[in-house]
């Protein structure tokens, strides 16, 4: 997605979630003063893509126990270059389960932004993550090196694997959604 275009895309989630607005604000000011935030060493911080991916039925959540965070959370990663947020996260769930996906919605689904700690050569970072809804095309899925595990989850039982409120706050939203389609 050009620059742009994802501008657009904020401004237009902005108006979905008006109580995000700072959030929206953080992000348009990484986009517009600091060309390279879509690379990884972009170290006032830069854009990452990640996955609310749910199974066939839509009834439970793909998370992934991150091998470097010793947490369970949404398949995401770096954009490594690319501008196209929804492209990112696709190509990040595809990598990290094998699975197959496929877009829900082009909109954005939420915006994120959190701390990573210091590793190795990276200092103390901030990732300004782009989550998207995606669907796989089948649920069986393969465990890759960045994972120590990967597991379905029910939606509805997602506090027995994590606490962690971004992950709390786009269930609130699938929750939402899932409502208005009935």
């Amino acid at each position: 997605m050009q620059r742009r275009k994802l501008q657009e895309a904020l401004a237009r989630y902005a108006q979905r979630y008006p109580d995000e607005q700072a959030t929206v604000i953080r992000f348009t000011a990484l986009l517009n003063d600091h060309p390279t935030c879509f690379e990884r060493d972009c170290w006032p911080g830069h854009i990452t893509g990640s996955a609310w991916l749910v199974d066939t039925s839509g009834t439970q959540l793909l998370l992934t126990h991150h091998r470097k965070l010793n947490m369970w959370l949404q398949l995401g990663g770096h954009s490594d270059g690319e501008t196209d947020t929804a492209a990112v996260a696709k190509r990040e769930a595809l990598e990290e389960s094998g699975l197959p996906v496929s877009l829900i919605s082009d909109e954005i689904f939420d915006i994120d932004v959190h701390e990573i700690p210091a590793r190795k050569d990276d200092p103390a970072h901030e990732h300004f993550d782009i989550r998207y809804m995606l669907q796989a095309q089948h649920n069986d899925f393969v465990v890759s090196a960045e994972s120590i595990d990967l597991a379905w989850v029910s939606i509805e039982q997602i506090e027995s694997y994590t606490d962690e409120e971004s992950i709390l706050r786009m269930r609130r939203k699938w929750r939402q959604k899932v409502q208005l389609e009935v």
